[in-house]
This record gives C-alpha cells, sequence and structure tokens, in this order.
C-alpha cells in the first residue's frame, strides 16, 4: 500500500476489528492446544481437577474487576469526578460527541497530572467513565482536546473493555494452566510413563514454557489495533482528523516528565502510554499520525 494512499475510517475500523478477532482466535487455540496435550501427558483426571479449580477463582476474580472496571480504574489513579460548572467546556465537549455519536453520556473525571493523557472505561456504554488528565486539559486547544475525547468515546462504543476482559481472561487461564502444570511435574512419576506419553510430555512442556510468552505479545498487539481503531472512530465522530493529530504531537514534544504512579494493569486504557519507558501497549505516536495524515 502506497504511503500516500487515502484511508477511509470505515475501513480502518473493520480491518482493525478483523485483526483483533483474528488475534483473539489465536489465543483460544493456543489455549486449547494447551490444555489437550497437558491431558494426554498426565492421563490421569486429578490434575485437571486442580486446573479447573483454579480457572475458576481466576475467572470469578476477573468478572468481578470487570463489572466494577469502571470504579477500580478511577480510585487506582486518585482521580476525582469533574464538577460541570468548573469544567463547562469538557461537558460541553463530551455532550457534542455523545450526540454525533449516539451514546450515553459518560461519567466524567478529573486525574491531577501534568501528563497529556486521558483513558475510558466501563463495562458497556451505559457504565462508562472519562478521565482526562489536569496536562490535557491545561495544554490542548478546544478541537485537540475533542480528538482526545472522541478517541476514548470510540473505546466507549467499540466495547473495549469488555474485548480486552475476555483476552485477559484466555491469557491468564493460559498462564494459570501451564505455571501449575510445570510444577506438578515434580510429583508426576516416570515409572508409567510410555513413549507416547513422553511425546506428549514434551509438547506439553515447550508449550507451558511458550504459550505465556506468546499470547502476552498476542495480548499487546491486540491492544494495539484497538487504539489505531480508536483513532478512527475519532475521525468518524469529528469528521476531522487535524484535532487528535495535533493532540498526539503536542504529547511527542511534551517535555513534562511527570509520571503519576499508574497501575500497568489500567496502562493500556490510556489515550498514550503513561509510562515513559513502556510503550507496548500502544503503537508509536509517529505511526499514528500517520495513518491520521492519510484519512
Amino acid at each position: 500500500m502506497d504511503k500516500y494512499e487515502r484511508v477511509d475510517f470505515r475501513d480502518q475500523i473493520s480491518r482493525n476489528k478483523t485483526k483483533s478477532f483474528f488475534l483473539m482466535f489465536c489465543v483460544f487455540v493456543v489455549l486449547v492446544a494447551l490444555i489437550y496435550f497437558i491431558g494426554m501427558a498426565w492421563g490421569k483426571v486429578d490434575i485437571f481437577v486442580i486446573l479447573i479449580f483454579a480457572i475458576i477463582i481466576s475467572i470469578s476474580y476477573i468478572v468481578i474487576s470487570f463489572y466494577n472496571s469502571d470504579k477500580i480504574a478511577i480510585a487506582s489513579v486518585g482521580a476525582v469526578k469533574a464538577e460541570r460548572n468548573k469544567y463547562r467546556d469538557y461537558y460541553n465537549l463530551v455532550e457534542g460527541l455523545t450526540i454525533a455519536s449516539g451514546l450515553s453520556m459518560p461519567r466524567l473525571y478529573v486525574m491531577h497530572s501534568q501528563q497529556i493523557n486521558a483513558f475510558a472505561s466501563g463495562r458497556d456504554p451505559k457504565h462508562a467513565v472519562i478521565c482526562v488528565t489536569d496536562g490535557a486539559l491545561e495544554k490542548l486547544e478546544r478541537r485537540e482536546l475533542e480528538g482526545v475525547l472522541a478517541h476514548e468515546l470510540g473505546h466507549v462504543a467499540s466495547y473495549d473493555m469488555r474485548y480486552m476482559t475476555m483476552v485477559a481472561v484466555m491469557v491468564g487461564m493460559i498462564s494459570i494452566i501451564s505455571e501449575i502444570f510445570l510444577r506438578s511435574l515434580w510429583f508426576k512419576s516416570s515409572d508409567s510413563d510410555n513413549k507416547g506419553n513422553v511425546i506428549f510430555l514434551v509438547i506439553g512442556i515447550a508449550l507451558a514454557i511458550l504459550a505465556p510468552i506468546v499470547v502476552y505479545f498476542v495480548q499487546l498487539s491486540i491492544s494495539r489495533k484497538r487504539e489505531y481503531s480508536a483513532d478512527a472512530s475519532a475521525v468518524k465522530f469529528t469528521r476531522n482528523p487535524q484535532g487528535l493529530i495535533s493532540a498526539l504531537k503536542k504529547i511527542k514534544y511534551d517535555g513534562n516528565k511527570d509520571e503519576k504512579k499508574v497501575s500497568k494493569a489500567i496502562a493500556p486504557l490510556f489515550f498514550s502510554s503513561p509510562f515513559k519507558n513502556l510503550g507496548s501497549t500502544h503503537p508509536a505516536l509517529d505511526d499514528r499520525i500517520k495513518v491520521l495524515e492519510r484519512m
């Protein structure tokens, strides 16, 4: 594809959704393969009892976190509710974007940090929250802030929290199963091993070691695809990529070194990586700008 070829935001959204679903399917295939080879290697029921118990606990934890994701995210960064009389422009911009997008009005919060950043959370549009930093409100012009807020509403409209939770469940299950299997090898008797079992055992060990690493990078790739989709959704809502492009450039050249303490678990939610030394959950700013300039 020529670097100067125009990109339709609708095509960009569709492509990234397709790629996200494909990557999620890959994680599911790895999970099934891991369970199959571990089962064949052991040939017993006891390991599955342990695995099922561990999976139930992990899923329960993630489901509880999912249904309280908005509260957890807001509390973890110490954000405060944005008062309408104090943040009138903030409210006006979001209200205009919700009309354009057909979404419900999210609850608005402010995070005390001089970084230019924002994030959205919530299990669905009716339970969504948007949070922006003091730095974003102070340093961004109106059209730039509108682009950032439109990006966050893009995450809400695409149910990104739901997709990322599903991926987190599968990735977490793979990590737990791999850890339990590798530890259980200390207690496995070698007396009943035949040639077939040894082959499955070797494959099972290889998968248990490599699978968590592979799916971790797949998870990061899905996160990056969702960022591109949210950028395209922002263009769909505003019909103008220039505000978002300008905001990304301002973030790129922002000299502020303030790094508010943010949990790595919620780092993928942010508009740009909240860590100066951790950008793997987000595409490079230059790459996002190049795609937007072709829209």
